[in-house]
């Protein structure tokens, strides 16, 4: 028994005076911290995938909401933009979900979200951190571009043929409203209506503007009384009031613009009353187009303007081509709207013509009339646009066998703004072809 006591005793004493036992305590207490790392980074690793889900929702919501936008009043648009995200982000076990929205229009249109969400934490909660605060934010923009689109169209008696009118007045009316609906503020587009045929009309309530040249619709519209005087006849004339004309006016002269290479029927150059050349020549056309419009957002008035469209006439191409370049500049009747430096401005011509050229202001053989649209030496009125830094496209509707214009081809900005059509039934696909290109051009991001 003492013996048993005696080696108890030992062993006891041996126990109390160890110290090999400090390291496991040690390591216990040093795994704390590492176990703690390892459960944050699955924490974190949770709160980055509500964060990735975040962005997802967000800019899906940011690009719904664009669409009405610019309709909604601030407290509807954050209603859209709280359901809209919610829908598309619930993750379980997050809570605290919020977005805030706004919109502007300065320098384009924009959609602004920030997205808020609280993720609750399970490794990190033993160390007194409850939650990660999640935050995400999206921008969507568009409408940094503004257009300023001219329709140049045939209103020639050819057009009457095969139901070409008829398609062009519906299709002109649906590329109206495809670009209706690229406008998010007034101003986003504008678009000038040119119809023509020999001459165009620039409305006959200008009678009285400085920039007309009345000598030749003078001298073929006036009243004469003829005198014998015992030895010849001698005559008094007397031009009709010009309160008379019809609206219409024919090509400028071909006289070079000083400084430039090209002719004023070439050129849009504003008309100035002490350069006569520079004048555009009334004439009582007796086929006269219906009335042009600058650039304008009215798409009713536009409507009705195309609706009154009635085919008459032979085949000008350059001077329906110069005035929708005009059109796009300004100059005479025409007025085009201020630009911002807030936006990037594209300039569009779309012509549209059913045959080869027939008559101007000179000649009346296609060779003739085409030189002065696209010479061979590659100056003219299409060179001149192009050089403008403006697009252009161009449409033949070729139905009755004609050969293809090569003018209408090489007047194109690159051959893929040249169509073809066989049939009038293609004219309402080519300008939707044309018009979901332009309407493009508005989403810069």
């Amino acid at each position: 028994m003492l013996s048993l006591v005696s080696k108890l005793r030992s062993v006891l004493c041996a126990f109390a005076s160890a110290r090999s036992g400090n390291v496991a305590i040690t390591f216990a207490f040093a795994t704390l911290p590492v176990i703690g790392m390892v459960g944050a980074s699955v924490d974190y690793s949770r709160a980055n995938a509500v964060k990735a889900a975040m962005q997802t929702a967000l800019d899906s919501t940011s690009l719904m909401l664009s669409k009405e936008a610019a309709t909604d009043t601030a407290d509807q648009l954050q209603a859209s933009a709280t359901k809209y995200f919610k829908a598309l982000f619930a993750p379980p076990g997050v809570s605290n979900i919020s977005v805030s929205v706004s919109y502007t229009t300065d320098g384009g249109s924009a959609v602004a979200l920030n997205g808020h969400a609280d993720v609750p934490t399970t490794f990190m909660n033993v160390f007194g951190f409850q939650k990660i605060t999640v935050t995400n934010s999206s921008t969507s923009k568009w409408g940094s571009v503004r257009l300023r689109v001219a329709l140049v169209l045939d209103n020639t008696g050819s057009m009457a043929d095969d139901g070409k009118m008829t398609a062009l007045k519906s299709a002109t009316k649906s590329l109206l409203a495809q670009l209706q609906s690229a406008v998010s503020s007034p101003g986003d587009v504008y678009v000038s209506i040119i119809p023509f045929s020999k001459d165009v009309n620039v409305g006959s309530a200008y009678y009285d503007q400085t920039w007309i040249d009345w000598t030749s619709w003078n001298a073929s519209n006036q009243t004469c009384t003829w005198n014998w005087n015992g030895n010849n006849w001698t005559s008094n004339c007397t031009p009709k009031s010009h309160t008379t004309w019809n609206g219409c006016v024919t090509d400028r002269n071909k006289t070079q613009v000083p400084g430039t290479t090209y002719a004023y029927d070439q050129s849009a150059e504003n008309p100035d009353p002490t350069k006569p050349d520079s004048l555009f020549p009334a004439e009582q056309y007796n086929n006269c187009p219906v009335a042009m419009m600058g650039l304008n957002y009215d798409w009713t008035a536009m409507s009705n303007l195309v609706d009154s469209m009635t085919p008459n006439g032979n085949t000008n191409q350059p001077i329906g081509l110069v005035w929708g370049w005009q059109s796009l500049v300004g100059g005479g009747p025409l007025t085009a709207p201020l630009t911002s430096s807030d936006y990037t401005y594209q300039k569009i011509i779309i012509l549209l013509s059913d045959g080869l050229n027939t008559q101007d202001r000179w000649y009346s053989n296609q060779t003739s009339i085409d030189n002065r649209m696209l010479a061979s030496d590659s100056s003219g009125t299409c060179a001149n646009i192009k050089a403008a830094g403006i697009n252009i496209y161009t449409i033949q509707v070729n139905t009755g066998g004609d050969p293809t214009s090569t003018l209408l081809q090489i007047c194109a900005s690159d051959t893929n703004k040249f169509w073809m059509l066989t049939s009038s039934g293609q004219i309402a696909m080519t300008f939707q072809q044309i018009g979901t290109n332009l309407t493009q051009l508005r989403v810069a991001q």
